[in-house]
């Protein structure tokens, strides 16, 4: 997500629209979601980048929606962090 200025409504927003575009869905715990986004706007003010708030390394690789993401998502229902979770069928 390329934005100057982005709040968490703005992003929750967007997720939303991935998740949806891409086969899956955000979770359906909202308190968790909403501390997966201020974490992700938290290291979008600290290192000008929304890495992955539960990933150790912060690389290109690591940027939300990360480069793991789908893999997991595939594997275990859900990403590493928990933001993105298989769909219920």
């Amino acid at each position: 997500m390329n934005a100057g200025e982005i709040d968490s409504a703005k992003l929750l927003h967007w997720l939303r629209r991935y998740a949806e575009s891409q086969g899956f869905e955000l979770s359906p715990d909202t308190q968790h979601v909403d501390r997966i986004i201020d974490g992700l706007l938290a290291n979008k003010a600290k290192f000008e980048c929304m890495y992955c708030p539960c990933r150790a390394v912060r690389d290109a690789k690591t940027i939300c929606p990360c480069a793991y993401h789908k893999e997991e998502i595939r594997g275990v229902g859900r990403c590493l962090c928990g933001l993105f979770v298989a769909k219920k069928a």
